[in-house]
């Protein structure tokens, strides 16, 4: 059943708290992108404690009203697990990729390593809600248990190798220490303030550690000759610390475009990319907008701010216009598909 919602103040909620809404790809594909906005705010916010972030907060950093973020979300706390949640699988399948990639205990260790150091250095926000803030609810507390059992699960393989050990218990103890490692370095004041590598030590990348939490992983494994030669090992390419990047959690086209996210809006820089040299009324037909007027002023500000331009020279020559997306334009449909499921259409530039 299709709810207008001229006659409903508010939408239904599930039993999850989301609105039901008008469903299309396109609906779809605005949600998804409104949602990974929000989660990217509360990830980026939740570094000063998720006790010191309201939904105010949120709303403001994200730049979507406080309506779509209670049709996604119920509150704060709710917002913040499924951030977490989402930080989490995105940390898990860059680990499990490289650790399933090698062949002996000790290379997927290794590997598995890099890859979480490497992405704790990519995602310095993301790193501190991770490792760092203390989680509220069973449902993130589980989630992070989970975690952590299938790492000390991966650790415990080491076992089949061992010259030393044979408790089940090394492989918690490994871990948390390991952690701590990882943990201490995050909470240096020096680098809560990094944009790029700096010179303190505590504000170095976390990838430079990798030989030492290795020998201290293999120790009680394959003994101290191992260890030795895990410190001995050239270190793996020093990844700068990065805040916002392609393809990050935190990347926010959108913002740096200075425009409010909008069903209207999303719809017709897709109806630009799929048909370049569109007319106001293909546009509008597309998006949704019957209103010439409207769809002219949506068009206009697209223009004002650098993401559409006019193929057409003049205004007033009796054709109609003739609308592409600029090379900015591209990017944020470019974003588009990396914050969805859906397919981007080819956005060259047509001319």
């Amino acid at each position: 059943m299709i709810v207008d919602a001229r006659q409903a103040p508010r939408p239904a909620r599930t039993k999850r708290g989301v609105a039901r809404t008008h469903r299309g790809p396109r609906r779809d594909r605005l949600d998804e992108l409104q949602r990974a906005r929000i989660i990217a705010a509360m990830l980026e916010l939740a570094n000063r404690g998720v006790s010191a972030v309201s939904v105010a907060h949120v709303v403001e950093r994200s730049g979507v009203s406080r309506r779509t973020f209670y049709q996604h979300f119920t509150g704060r706390d709710d917002c913040f697990r499924a951030a977490f949640e989402q930080a989490l699988s995105y940390a898990s399948e860059r680990v499990l990729s490289a650790y399933r990639s090698e062949r002996t205990w000790r290379e997927r260790i290794r590997a598995g390593l890099v890859a979480l150091l490497s992405f704790l250095d990519e995602e310095p926000a993301v790193a501190r809600v991770l490792i760092i803030e203390r989680l509220s609810g069973p449902r993130a507390l589980q989630s992070r248990a989970e975690a952590l059992a299938r790492v000390a699960s991966a650790l415990d393989e080491g076992r089949a190798e061992a010259s030393g050990t044979d408790s089940p218990l090394t492989a918690e103890g490994v871990l948390g220490g390991a952690l701590a490692v990882i943990q201490a370095r995050l909470a240096a004041p020096e680098r809560t303030q990094m944009v790029h590598i700096g010179g303190a030590r505590d504000g170095e990348p976390l990838i430079g550690l990798t030989n030492q939490l290795m020998s201290m992983i293999v120790l009680p494994y394959l003994g101290p000759a191992a260890a030795r030669r895990e410190l001995a090992r050239p270190l793996p390419a020093s990844t700068p610390l990065a805040v916002e990047r392609d393809g990050s959690l935190l990347s926010d086209p959108f913002k740096e475009a200075g425009m409010r996210l909008t069903y209207r809006t999303v719809r017709a820089l897709l109806a630009i990319a799929e048909h370049p040299n569109a007319s106001n009324r293909l546009v509008g037909e597309r998006a949704g907008v019957s209103d010439q007027g409207q769809i002219s002023k949506l068009l206009g500000r697209l223009e004002q701010i650098g993401l559409v331009e006019n193929a057409v020279d003049g205004v007033g020559q009796g054709g109609p216009n003739a609308w592409s997306l600029t090379t900015n334009g591209q990017r944020i449909v470019q974003a588009i598909g990396a914050h969805t499921q859906d397919a981007v259409p080819n956005t060259r530039e047509t001319r």
